[in-house]
């Protein structure tokens, strides 16, 4: 029975950690950076610094002083991310009935997804005058994978659905000419559903070797890959973080900005689910009551995140941004499992890096009516080779997009951009909960179309 309750936990450990191990699109780990169209077409290069975005509600709060009127904006990026997986492994790695991993290559498990943001900054005026506030709703983490069920990394992942939704109240003050401060405060919603096959053949054998080689291995009623149940893992929790970042301009033609967004802290509460075959059920007898459902949590952390920005404006119609983003993924180490009583579970090893992006973009005005942009991005990963999975099959990118500006009038604005990413191909050494060996390479890239409109008023 201790046997059974340890694999029922591990694999709960599996499924809430997958929250934490979510591949996506445009921003290594599992960060997304898409609240700005105009931001993307220039390969998110000065977002501390922007102008006429609203986005900087939540990028650096104290650009907000460059809105001299209300504004309101939406944008919607759509990001489809293509991989192929091609590889293979073993059953019951390591034990004398260890087999080739059956399955296919589990299809392209990024559909393409929408990913919105809406802000608004409202420059106060009477008694307030000087102060400007703002608010935005967008998602700075997560995304969507999903694997066929049948694939040969089954035991690994299936589906990965994490949503991250923030909304942001921020407020900025000119100090100076030249100076201006800003600070934010962050309610972050997380929202997960992880789900993996369950190989309770290979269980059994490690509890009854002689059910899984008698008659004979072939035979036999259990043993590897005979016998997969599934889990399905979900979860939810609100947290609290905070924004502060500068604005200076030491000339008309410069600017320099930097932001700080903090940690938020979740308490993860799931709900575990269990698909037993019923044959494992009836053979465990009353140590299957190690599969009931039931609750469980870990404790998660979304990252730190600087960035540092600077614009150079060399002539009136053509300027040049630069960003340099340090996402603290270094905090996520290990996350801890355990039962809603507080029993714990496992702990299951990440070891990431905290990583940067180093982006240039520009942007040329034509006319009064239309700006063009354009940019690249070095984007690192926190993954390393001996933790990396097929959740996050992660690595090194680069980024190179495109944009435009249409000034449909003098209130309303829109703006459309693509990106293009190249990753570089991972390597997968993956040990499943039940035991299993997943050894691969992935091969993948994304592409990015945004469409955004901005109305001041």
């Amino acid at each position: 029975m201790q046997h059974a309750h340890r694999l029922t936990l591990t694999a709960l450990a599996l499924g809430i950690t997958g929250v934490l191990t979510l591949g996506q699109a445009n921003a290594t780990g599992f960060q997304i950076r898409e609240n700005s169209v105009q931001n993307l077409g220039r390969a998110n290069a000065g977002t501390a610094v922007a102008e006429n975005d609203a986005s900087v509600v939540s990028n650096n709060p104290a650009a907000m002083v460059n809105i001299d009127r209300t504004t309101v904006q939406v944008d919607a990026t759509v990001i489809d991310l293509n991989a192929e997986f091609n590889g293979g492994g073993q059953a019951a790695a390591g034990t004398p009935l260890a087999q080739p991993l059956t399955g296919g290559d589990g299809g392209d498990p990024g559909d393409p997804t929408a990913v919105p943001a809406i802000a608004i900054v409202a420059p106060l005026t009477g008694a307030f005058e000087g102060l400007t506030v703002g608010a935005s709703i967008n998602a700075p983490f997560g995304l969507a994978t999903e694997y066929d069920r049948d694939w040969v990394g089954r035991y690994n992942a299936v589906e990965s659905d994490v949503k991250t939704i923030d909304l942001t109240l921020s407020a900025a003050v000119k100090l100076h000419e030249t100076f201006s401060v800003g600070v934010g405060l962050i309610y972050q919603r997380a929202d997960v559903t992880l789900s993996n096959a369950v190989d309770f053949g290979s269980g059994i054998c490690r509890v009854n070797i002689a059910a899984c080689i008698t008659p004979d291995p072939v035979n036999a009623p259990f043993g590897p890959q005979k016998n997969d149940g599934f889990v399905e893992v979900s979860g939810t929790d609100n947290g609290l973080g905070w924004l502060l970042g500068f604005q200076f301009r030491p000339t008309e033609r410069l600017s320099i900005g930097y932001s700080h967004h903090s940690e938020v802290d979740h308490e993860i509460d799931g709900d575990i689910d269990f698909t037993v075959p019923p044959a494992v059920v009836a053979a465990m007898g009353p140590m299957a009551a190690a599969y009931a459902d039931g609750p469980g949590g870990a404790k998660l952390t979304t990252p730190s995140i600087d960035t540092l920005s600077a614009k150079y404006d060399f002539t009136d119609t053509f300027r040049m941004m630069a960003d340099v983003q340090v996402t603290g993924w270094e905090s996520l180490q290990a996350v801890n499992i355990q039962r809603a009583s507080g029993t714990p579970i496992a702990s299951e090893q990440f070891q990431w890096e905290d990583s940067t992006m180093y982006a240039l973009g520009g942007e040329y005005d034509l006319s009064d009516a239309f700006t063009l942009r354009a940019g690249v991005a070095i984007d690192e990963t926190p993954t390393n080779d001996e933790h990396r999975t097929p959740r996050l099959p992660d690595n090194d990118r680069q980024l190179y997009t495109l944009g435009l500006t249409w000034n449909a009038s003098p209130n309303l604005s829109v703006d459309a951009a693509y990106m293009r990413i190249e990753i570089d191909s991972p390597t997968i050494s993956a040990v499943s909960t039940s035991g299993s060996l997943l050894v691969g390479e992935y091969k993948g890239h994304a592409n990015l179309f945004g469409v955004a409109a901005r109305y001041r008023f």
